[in-house]
C-alpha cells in the first residue's frame, strides 16, 4: 500500500516535520510520498530530518507522480483504478477489505485541523472522478494518526471497532500545566497512552507556552 501527502501546508511547520517523520516510520520510507509541492521547491527547501529519513517528494500533482516515480504505479487513464482519500465526511468507512479495491491512500492537509475544514473538498474539486473517499471514524486526527489508522486496518488487518482509541487526551507537564489536545489518537498497548511522534510532547508544551506569553503579552 502506499501513502501519499498531498502537501496543502505552505512550508514545513515543526509539527508538520514531527508527523511525517512518524509517518514514514510507520509505513515505511518506500511508500510514503509527499506531492504537490510548489514548483520551485528544491532539496534545500526539504527540511533535512525528513531527507536524511528518506522522504520522496515531488512538485508533481496527485494524478502525475509516476511520471517521477514509477513505481507509485497505483494509478492509469488506461486501469481505471480510483484513488482512496481519507475523508471525514465520506459515507463508508475504511474496512480490511479495502486493501482489494485500492493501492494507494491519500491523506495530509485534510486531517488535523481544529476546528475541522473541509479540505478534501479542495481535492474532490481538483481530481473529479479520481478518488474514492472514506471515513475513519467521527472524530478528527492528527495526519500522522490517520496515516497509522489506515496502516492498521489494510496492513495489519486490524477492523476500525477493534483499534484502542483516546479522545482529546490531556497532557499534564506540571501541577499547573496541562494541555488538552482537540484529537483522537491511537493507545500504545505497551504504555496505555497516546501515541505521538518523537518530540511532538515537547513542542506541544513549547506551543502552550508561547500561546500563554501572547495571552500576558
Amino acid at each position: 500500500m502506499k501513502y501519499i501527502v498531498e502537501h496543502m501546508e505552505e512550508g514545513f511547520s515543526e509539527w508538520v516535520i514531527l508527523e511525517y517523520a512518524k509517518i514514514l516510520s510507520d509505513v515505511g520510507k518506500e511508500n510514503l510520498i509527499i506531492c504537490s509541492l510548489p514548483s520551485t521547491t528544491t532539496s534545500a527547501d526539504i527540511p533535512a530530518k525528513l531527507l536524511d529519513l528518506g522522504l520522496k517528494w515531488t512538485t508533481k500533482e496527485l494524478d502525475k507522480i509516476n511520471e517521477e516515480y514509477p513505481d507509485f504505479h497505483y494509478y492509469t487513464p488506461e486501469s481505471g483504478k480510483k484513488i482512496c482519500l481519507l475523508d471525514p465526511r465520506a459515507e463508508e468507512d475504511l474496512t480490511c477489505s479495502d486493501v482489494e479495491k485500492f493501492d494507494c491512500m491519500v491523506l495530509g492537509g485534510i486531517l488535523g485541523n481544529h476546528p475541522p475544514r473541509d479540505r478534501t473538498a479542495e481535492l474532490k474539486v481538483k481530481y473529479p472522478g479520481l478518488l474514492v473517499g472514506r471515513r475513519l471514524g467521527d472524530k478528527q486526527m492528527s495526519t500522522d494518526t490517520a496515516a497509522r489508522t489506515a496502516f492498521y486496518i489494510l496492513e495489519r488487518k486490524i477492523e476500525f471497532e477493534n483499534i484502542k482509541f483516546i479522545d482529546y487526551p490531556e497532557f499534564r507537564f506540571n501541577k499547573n500545566e496541562a494541555v488538552e489536545m482537540p484529537f483522537r489518537y491511537i493507545i500504545d498497548d505497551k504504555t496505555g497512552k497516546p501515541i505521538l511522534p518523537d518530540g511532538m510532547l515537547e513542542l506541544i508544551k513549547e506551543d502552550s507556552e508561547q500561546s500563554l506569553d501572547d495571552l500576558l503579552a
